[in-house]
């Protein structure tokens, strides 16, 4: 799971870094000698002397009434490139459209839209850096300078990197391999190709790629580069079961990972070294590394490397047999990893959406050529009988049915999926995961306004015997007949849903507690004289409740939960076949 979420960083990174290998050497040939030569030399200790290239950049700012319009275009690529660097990605992406829009020079804007691609990534607006990413792949056989051409392969393969594309995000990167003429651009081209890689799981420890890429970026000339490579290859053999050579590389490389300041680089070798720390046996040493994690980037945006460093700490405190630290790690790393497959599942739908809208374009495009084929054939036709020209109006017509059925069933298919996502495959009540967050939702407006809720959690009884009895076909329509009778005494605006197995999920909205004891007692009552039949045979099914009202539990969806689950089991203890509130006895039938 760690390879998937360094490759993200990885893009990030790279694309960030592309600007600096782009420009230095169209510096150099410029009419002012001094500033050229101050604008070449910030730009080369870009990614060997950081603090240094930041001063330069300063001397620039102070001097830029001064300086040439098109050295003055330069510093804001700059400027644009070191805000991005920061973090400060709102005022980066103004300052590359600035460029694009007002520059002038169409190589310099080519290298700003390449940034702007990595930008896009970098905030999570997959739908944006898609589109652009399309936009530069259309452009690219009109772009002859080769390093704005350059650029744009790189941008386009981390593009593709980011939508799984690794296919094509490979292509782009051995298309910029070639175009690659100097080493610094040599040494950049092989990490992306190798970061493509080891994203799409292609990648080994002893694969020639690696090897060549560190050949490219030897550590005397390309330091930062070359840590880049040497995590991965820590990375490979963390998760390769090797944590000893993993802890040796990281040893070796920790003093260049300290000096470089920079956040991923440092929280990724302490998540290996926890990863390899556990791996060996020394969970004291592991535990510290994974907190060292937590500490940095508790209160940051890197959420990728807490999940690991939360999984780490889980496993740890539950091999040392402390369930509650493990369970509340653990809900910490379900919660961030929920939020990670969000990620993944956002970047693939706006890729998908993206190729429909250009199928969309591309169709209304055809359907344009063909009308503009039909005027002018009528133009030289217009002699011709009218019979023909009702014939054209009529294909038109069907061609444009044909696209509107289309596009309409293309949009209620869209929805029908979104429902079906939302929904049980069995019962058609809300599934687990939506009745949760619908819960939470609700609650919150009812704390807000201070209205009450009561949760209430059942559970059949003795289900298993059901299934092992009658099969599990009886089990299905015991499972369907309960969730129709729990329906028929809902309000519309009560939610309902199936939290697993046999365990089904109420909210009662706007409800008190005696309301709330009233609907629990008549569902279960209901459940109770339900007639259950499937092939000719007939059961009769019981349910424990557990029932929890906001009145004693606050609106909060883990503590209601809780409360209605204490109650569940004192249901189930007691006997099963009733209902039990929280803190109460059963409650009468």
């Amino acid at each position: 799971m760690l390879r998937q979420l360094g490759r993200l960083m990885q893009w990030c990174t790279a694309v960030t870094l592309v600007g600096c290998l782009c420009l230095q050497v169209a510096h150099a040939a410029s009419s002012s000698a001094d500033t050229d030569a101050l604008l070449k030399q910030a730009w080369d200790l870009q990614v060997t002397d950081h603090r240094r290239s930041l001063q330069l950049l300063a001397q620039l700012n102070q001097r830029i009434a001064s300086l040439t319009r098109e050295q003055q275009w330069q510093v804001r690529f700059m400027n644009a490139w070191e805000a991005q660097y920061a973090g400060h990605y709102k005022k980066a992406e103004n300052l590359y459209k600035d460029i694009i829009t007002h520059s002038g020079d169409p190589k310099l804007a080519d290298r700003a839209a390449a940034m702007l691609l990595g930008e896009y990534g970098i905030t999570q607006r997959y739908t944006e850096a898609f589109e652009l990413a399309n936009r530069l792949a259309g452009k690219l056989p009109q772009v002859k300078d080769a390093q704005a051409r350059y650029a744009l392969l790189l941008g386009l393969s981390q593009a593709m990197g980011l939508a799984g594309q690794t296919d094509l995000a490979v292509h782009y990167a051995h298309l910029a391999m070639k175009a690659s003429s100097t080493a610094a651009r040599r040494c950049f081209t092989s990490g992306i190709w190798v970061s493509m890689l080891l994203q799409g799981h292609r990648l080994k420890p002893g694969d020639p790629v690696l090897q060549q890429a560190f050949d490219a970026c030897p550590e005397s000339t390309e330091p930062l580069f070359n840590t880049s490579l040497t995590l991965a290859l820590v990375d490979l053999y963390a998760h390769g079961g090797e944590p000893r050579r993993a802890l040796a590389l990281l040893d070796g490389i920790q003093p260049r990972v300290d000096a470089s300041g920079y956040v991923p680089y440092k929280l990724a070798a302490l998540l290996d070294r926890a990863r390899a720390l556990a791996a060996l046996g020394d969970d004291a040493a592991a535990r510290k590394a994974a907190l060292a994690v937590v500490a940095a980037g508790v209160s940051s945006d890197f959420n990728l490397w807490l999940k690991d460093a939360y999984e780490v700490l889980y496993r740890i405190e539950k091999k040392r047999g402390h369930p509650a630290e493990a369970l509340d790690y653990y809900e910490k790393y379900a919660a961030l990893d929920r939020i990670y497959l969000d990620d993944i599942n956002a970047r693939t739908m706006a890729y998908e959406a993206v190729q429909q809208h250009l199928l969309a374009q591309k169709l209304e495009t055809e359907k344009l050529n063909r009308q503009n084929e039909t005027l002018q054939l009528q133009q030289k036709l217009d002699a011709k009988t009218a019979e023909v020209g009702r014939l054209c109006l009529v294909l038109l017509f069907v061609v444009l049915a044909i696209v509107m059925v289309g596009m309409f069933r293309l949009k209620r298919s869209q929805l029908r999926f979104r429902r079906l996502s939302e929904l049980d495959g069995l019962t058609t009540t809300y599934n687990r995961q939506h009745f949760m967050d619908a819960a939470a939702r609700m609650l919150r407006l009812l704390e807000n306004r201070q209205g009450m809720a009561c949760l209430a959690i059942i559970d059949l009884d003795h289900f298993k015997s059901v299934n092992d009895t009658h099969g599990h076909a009886m089990g299905d329509e015991t499972l369907r007949c309960v969730a129709d009778t729990c329906r028929q005494q809902l309000r519309p605006n009560d939610l309902f849903g199936r939290l697993g197995g046999e365990e089904f999920g109420i909210l009662l909205v706007d409800c008190p507690r005696e309301h709330g004891r009233q609907v629990a007692n008549r569902i279960h009552r209901a459940i109770e004289h339900a007639a259950i039949q499937h092939d000719g045979i007939s059961v009769a099914v019981t349910v424990s409740m557990g029932l929890a009202c906001t009145d004693n539990a606050n609106h909060d969806l883990r503590t209601l939960s809780a409360k209605a689950d204490a109650a569940l089991y004192r249901a189930k203890n007691g006997g099963r076949n009733r209902v039990v509130a929280d803190g109460g006895e059963p409650m009468p039938a």
